[in-house]
């Protein structure tokens, strides 16, 4: 029995940093007024008709803290990779000189910073239900596994070990939300 209490700890644990990793993928994505290549992160190109992810059919890098630069590998999929970050709606207009497709990120006003603020704060929420609800699943888990003859102390014991890992995850969704809030906010 000990070993399968365990055994849906460390899956519990498993899972809440998968979460974690999730948000920090997503946070990614928000740009905070800086040029980052993970903002093109989720972006695919037509790629001789199969969709590619950006970033296999070229080299993004970031000259300055207000330009992307998408260098593609072969000449030709400049305009299939201007319309791609079109498409992605991601509000970046890209240009090209016919050799790299350059991106200028424009600076944040002070309605859209809140607008990212709300994204982020929406993002975090996200990940803190992901987490409870895991802890939800191990604690019914749990409760299985004392109608199959888990001793009640056992149970309360590893139902409050579950209520602590939440606690600890739920405390780093809010570490990187608060981080990335005042990324926003710092012009």
């Amino acid at each position: 029995m000990e070993e399968e209490v365990q055994l849906f700890l460390d899956d519990a644990k498993e899972r809440m940093e998968k979460s974690i990793e999730h948000l920090n993928r997503e946070l990614a994505k928000i740009r905070a007024g800086k040029a980052s290549p993970s903002i093109l992160d989720g972006i695919s190109v037509d790629y001789y008709g199969t969709l590619t992810p950006l970033s296999r059919v070229s080299n993004i890098s970031s000259p300055d803290a207000r330009t992307l630069r998408v260098q593609p590998w072969e000449k030709n999929m400049i305009d299939p990779i201007e319309k791609a970050i079109m498409k992605a709606n991601i509000g970046l207009n890209p240009s090209n000189n016919g050799e790299v497709v350059i991106i200028n990120i424009p600076v944040l006003t002070e309605e859209r910073r809140l607008d990212l603020v709300k994204q982020v704060k929406a993002e975090g929420e996200n990940a803190k239900v992901s987490i409870r609800s895991i802890r939800r699943d191990t604690n019914d888990d749990l409760k299985k596994l004392e109608k199959e003859g888990l001793s009640e102390d056992a149970e309360k014991n590893s139902e409050t070990e579950v209520q602590e890992l939440t606690q600890k995850y739920n405390k780093l969704v809010e570490d990187y939300i608060e981080k990335k809030e005042t990324d926003i906010m710092t012009i």
